[in-house]
């Protein structure tokens, strides 16, 4: 039997070497309803000059983020990566070109890694649809291996058969 729990919610935590902030305020400039909620800094004695950015804590769509600066020993992995659900094809392009820019890489498939090294998914909200269609499903996944961002238009057009 399962106890009560009265756990009130669960928060990503990333650990960066020394970008924490960046990272925070970066992430918070895309989104929307988003924020920066508390930042903590280093105090004298401690493994990072006083003063340097301990904790970040932000929030990204109302859902609790934490990043942690406490050096490079656990580099980000694209064993974990963010989903980001986009309407339109803008969307798609705006968050692409900003998680790539300055250092960012594109990847397949709609993954890319942004210039902190977290990994992203930036794909179409219509992406299930399209590739569960009975009928040009196979065929939306062969346009979508093929792409790097992803492209609303080309993975209608090959669901359609053309």
């Amino acid at each position: 039997m399962l106890a009560i729990m009265t756990i009130a919610g669960l928060t990503t935590f990333l650990w960066f070497d020394t970008e924490a902030g960046d990272a925070a305020e970066f992430y918070v400039s895309l989104f929307p309803n988003s924020r920066i909620t508390a930042t903590s800094h280093y105090q004298l004695d401690a493994q990072k000059r006083a003063g340097e950015v301990l904790t970040v804590e932000f929030e990204l769509f109302g859902q609790s983020f934490a990043g942690l600066n406490a050096g490079p020993d656990y580099p980000h992995s694209p064993a974990v990566s963010f989903q980001v659900f986009c309407d339109t094809q803008e969307e798609i392009d705006r968050l692409w070109e900003a998680l790539t820019a300055n250092g960012g890489e594109p990847g397949r498939c709609g993954w890319c890694t942004d210039r902190f090294g977290v990994s992203w998914q930036v794909i179409p909200r219509s992406l299930s649809t399209l590739l569960g269609d009975p009928n040009g499903g196979s065929r939306a996944f062969g346009a979508m291996m093929s792409m790097g961002k992803l492209d609303i238009a080309g993975l209608q057009q090959a669901v359609a058969g053309g």
